[in-house]
């Protein structure tokens, strides 16, 4: 179903950090939960609107998998504030050093070291 024929829809996340949004955007279509992006190109009209209403939105298709995505949702966000606290770490395939939101070398593509 293409986007533009959802009318309806529930909002399960938003924030002012665009990355963020679309990590949390490609999860839900990695799991397979049916989702949109919202305000994607809105930033250029702060200031016309509110800073809150330009804010960039993932939706869902539907209420039924509501449940799912938020527990998606929850899960990436406890694991991403975890790795917050967490020191860089060094690429065993390249020696290249990694911020801790890395779990895949960004020199190289070697997983991160458990």
């Amino acid at each position: 179903m293409c986007p533009s024929t959802w009318i309806n829809g529930l909002r399960v996340f938003r924030d002012f950090d665009h990355f963020t949004v679309y990590r949390i955007k490609q999860l839900l279509d990695d799991s397979g939960v049916p989702c949109y992006l919202k305000n994607e190109y809105i930033a250029g009209a702060i200031g016309e609107v509110s800073p809150l209403d330009a804010q960039p939105e993932v939706w869902i298709a539907d209420d039924e998998w509501q449940p799912k995505a938020q527990r998606l949702i929850d899960t990436f966000m406890t694991e991403n504030q975890a790795k917050q606290g967490q020191a860089s770490w060094l690429c065993s395939g390249c020696q290249e050093v990694n911020e801790p939101s890395f779990n895949l070398c960004w020199q190289c593509g070697t997983a991160r070291p458990d």
